[in-house]
């Protein structure tokens, strides 16, 4: 898929907060739970996870 200019901040919020990235680009769904437990387990995988939700949707 194309990357769009509405992108670029939601990748930004993905490195800095992963969690912020994904209700953006997901809304409140099972996608924001995951991404919060990856966060919490690990800084890295919850960066990995946002990142592939925005680039994947």
């Amino acid at each position: 898929m194309a990357l769009t200019c509405s992108d670029i901040p939601k990748i930004l919020l993905a490195i800095l907060l992963p969690p912020i990235g994904v209700f953006l680009e997901r809304g409140c769904d099972n996608h924001l739970i995951i991404c919060i437990l990856l966060t919490i387990l690990g800084y890295i995988p919850g960066i990995i996870y946002a990142l592939y939700i925005i680039f994947a949707y």
